[in-house]
């Protein structure tokens, strides 16, 4: 039998494992007390986005002083307060593509900003550090070191927190109970908490000359959300950086182009002076807001984990099934073969979008998984190079049957988790007084279920058709000629 986990892919930032406890303890954070005062403000804009505070008139003008002094030119827009928190408003008139701020590489928080500062001999001698991590651990001690920092006027208007799930309490999670989102973002704190561990044992605990004040994995995880939330999803990975004034702008919706809306390019005598080019995707008026796309491709869970938002749009709603060859299966080598031959493997995943024709390799891999019995034959080293184009059609009635049977007893057992049907979220959705985050949790497991019943409504309609399906069997009697059109037997005499 196919083993099928409706879980999320490891696409966050490491592998994936069972969808851990609910089990939250926090603690509080005396780094996160001796910041400046910030604004908690999310860098996304949404629907179920809510007015946030934004940092105080001086902190912002105090932060556009820092920027002129340093080489940057914001002239085209400034930070001011919107109803996302804080965002950039054009000062004048701007054409679609237009310029909107240019920001030297030297404000830059990234990897060459860590091995300039005095932590970078630790951080460049902690072995494979991820570039996240040693950015973190940069924003930490520079947040530590307040008004000293190059950095005092930017960390000062950063946000204490956003709506992405990683901040929410254990009470606000029990929102998402039964969702993909709720395994990915304990997921991530486990991840996050893990590293956490090496890099205070590695670096932070032996060099309290760097890190004189207490630094706990609450702070580290801010540290992570900062990154998670402000970063270009371009310049992630080795290419990770935080560009200060350009982080502040925010998403909408309505902008659809997967056209690039920043470059790095090089200014200055013979070009050496590196700046982060940030344009507008769209023609704006003097006084609105500029906005870009953040990323057409990513879920709604996706936004909440990252940004702390989602978008009514049902594009964004999207359920990930994860097929896997089970070692216990008899035939679990020669399917495993058959799988990496068509350049896949053990475990494969696949992401339904609502309202969307299912993944054209997930029926053959279904297949696959439930081959056996009489079917087992398909198997055999014989048909290697082309079992794949037979499993692209309906192999015979009993597996047919058998994926049809697993993938709804799989949507039907996931469904069973939520603690709402589809129709009480819709009536939660007509209330007013909800806030961000409630928010955030209906729109998150709506999207989830339905997606789930429109997959248990395709192989349902799917079983009801199974006498009408044309099998291999058939088909190989037709290519042989002993079977008419009409299904009927064809008798030769000599």
């Amino acid at each position: 039998m196919a083993a099928l986990h409706l879980l999320l892919p490891p696409h966050i930032l490491s592998g994936h494992g069972p969808p851990p406890l609910l089990r939250l303890h926090k603690k509080p954070s005396p780094l996160l007390h001796l910041l400046p005062r910030a604004a908690v403000a999310a860098t996304g804009a949404s629907a179920a986005g809510s007015a946030l505070s934004a940092p105080s008139d001086a902190a912002l003008q105090n932060f556009r002083r820092w920027l002129s002094t340093h080489g940057a030119d914001t002239g085209a827009a400034a930070p001011a307060a919107v109803p996302e928190g804080l965002g950039l408003v054009a000062a004048r008139g701007l054409p679609r593509g237009e310029v909107v701020a240019e920001v030297p590489k030297k404000l830059w928080m990234d990897a060459d900003a860590v091995a300039a500062s005095d932590i970078g001999r630790v951080c460049g001698g902690a072995g494979d550090l991820r570039p996240w991590v040693s950015v973190s651990l940069l924003i930490l001690r520079e947040a530590a070191r307040g008004a000293d920092s190059l950095w005092a006027p930017y960390l000062a208007i950063l946000p204490r927190h956003t709506d992405s799930t990683i901040f929410w309490s254990e009470e606000e999670l029990l929102e998402i109970q039964g969702t993909q989102l709720l395994s990915t973002t304990m997921g991530v704190k486990e991840y996050v908490q893990s590293e956490f561990d090496n890099v205070e044992a590695q670096i932070i605990a032996p060099n309290k000359d760097l890190f004189p004040g207490t630094i706990t994995c609450d702070d580290f995880l801010w540290a992570f959300g900062v990154l998670r939330s402000r970063v270009f999803p371009e310049l992630r990975g080795d290419k990770l950086a935080l560009i200060p004034f350009a982080d502040l702008i925010n998403h909408s919706g309505d902008i659809t182009s997967k056209e690039p809306c920043w470059e790095i390019k090089g200014k200055g005598f013979l070009g050496r002076d590196v700046v982060f080019s940030l344009r507008t995707p769209l023609e704006v008026k003097s006084g609105e807001q500029v906005y870009v796309q953040y990323d057409l491709d990513k879920s709604n869970a996706e936004l909440a984990l990252d940004y702390g938002f989602t978008e009514w749009n049902s594009s964004r709603d999207s359920y990930t099934l994860t097929l896997e060859i089970s070692e216990s299966d008899p035939f679990y080598g020669d399917k495993l073969d058959i799988a990496e031959l068509n350049g896949m493997g053990e475990t494969a995943y696949f992401d339904i979008v609502l309202g969307e024709s299912l993944p054209p390799q997930m029926i053959p891999y279904l297949r696959l998984l439930c081959l056996g019995g009489t079917d087992a034959f398909l198997l055999e080293a014989l048909f290697r190079n082309k079992v794949w184009e037979h499993l692209e059609l309906p192999v015979s009635r009993d597996n047919e049957e058998s994926i049809c049977q697993v993938i709804q007893k799989a949507c039907k057992s996931a469904l069973a988790a939520y603690h709402t049907t589809i129709e009480e979220d819709e009536e939660l959705l007509e209330r007013e007084d909800l806030q961000s985050r409630h928010l955030i949790a209906i729109e998150v497991r709506i999207g989830e279920k339905k997606v789930l019943q429109q997959i248990n409504d395709i192989f349902k309609e799917r079983e009801q058709e199974l006498d009408d399906l044309e099998y291999y069997q058939e088909r190989r009697l037709k290519d042989l000629g002993f079977l008419g059109d009409n299904g009927e037997i064809i008798f030769w005499e000599s």
